[in-house]
Order: structure tokens, then C-alpha cells, then sequence
């Protein structure tokens, strides 16, 4: 597996894959040093991170490896379809799994989904339009989903 690190604005960033698709990306809450040459099998996840962050990409377009349960990789296939700039909550994810009682566990699901961004986690709230768990940070979540609205609020200042 080849692996990078670089910097969002949301923090450092380190990618995981190979030839097989990216397998991971995360977010660091420590400083990391930069990685200074990218692997090619990691250098479209990286373009595409700095044009989603710079807000020209809405959609990603990545071969995808993530390791995970079978169930794992269904909840976050379901997490693929959620629309940039819109969100679900996790009541109408487990409906869409297609078993209201299985909350929790797709909600454990969601928070084990190791494709940050690229596998929209952040686009599921809770049913009251609460801002619920975050692996990357509630702070992480709402900047993200403050991005994707189309809603931009202007500055007073």
C-alpha cells in the first residue's frame, strides 16, 4: 500500500491505497510533514480532494478499496448516493438498508466509514437535524456541510 500525507483545510490528511483503489483517507489531529512526492496510484485522489475543497468538484470519480464487513461496504454504498449539498438522517439510512431497527448498527457503520469525505459520512444528521457523532470532529462536520450548502452566508464584517 502506498500512502501520502497532505494538507486540507480542514487539517492534515493521509491517504492509503494502491493499485486496487484507496483503501483509506483520513483526517490527523496532529501536524504531520507533507508528503513531497505523491504516488501515482494516490496522485487523482489528491487532485480530487483539492478541487472538492476549492469547490469545483462535487462528485467524486476514484476505484474505491475500503476495508470493511460486508454490511460495512452496503451502508456506505448508500452513503455514495447522498447528493453534494444535501443530507439524510440515520433513521432514513437504515429505512433505505431496508430495516428500520438496524439504527445503531448502521450508524456504527457510518462511523466506521475510513473514506472521509470521498464517502459522504458527514452528509447523515440526525432525525431532529442535529449535527449527531463525528469520527473527524463535529467542527469537521459542520464546516464540511456549511461548504456543500448552497446557501452561503454573507459576511456582516
Amino acid at each position: 500500500m502506498e500512502e501520502c500525507i497532505i494538507k486540507s483545510p480542514l487539517g492534515f490528511t493521509k491517504i492509503i491505497g494502491d493499485v486496487d483503489g484507496i483503501a483509506s483517507v483520513t483526517v490527523l489531529n496532529s501536524e504531520e510533514k507533507i508528503t513531497d512526492i505523491i504516488p501515482i496510484e494516490l496522485e487523482d485522489c489528491v487532485i480530487q480532494l483539492h478541487e472538492y475543497f476549492e469547490g469545483s468538484r462535487k462528485q467524486f470519480d476514484l476505484k474505491l478499496n475500503p476495508s470493511g464487513t460486508d454490511f460495512q461496504k452496503k451502508i456506505w454504498k448508500l452513503l455514495e448516493v447522498i447528493p453534494y449539498g444535501k443530507t439524510t438522517s440515520y433513521l432514513d439510512l437504515s429505512k433505505q438498508h431496508g430495516d428500520v431497527k438496524a439504527i445503531r448498527a448502521v450508524a456504527n457503520a457510518n462511523g466506521k466509514n475510513p473514506l472521509w469525505i470521498i464517502v459522504p459520512c458527514h452528509r447523515v444528521i440526525g432525525s431532529d437535524g442535529s449535527l449527531t457523532g463525528y469520527a473527524g470532529g463535529l467542527h469537521r462536520k459542520k464546516w464540511l456541510l456549511e461548504h456543500e450548502s448552497p446557501y452561503k452566508q454573507q459576511s456582516l464584517f
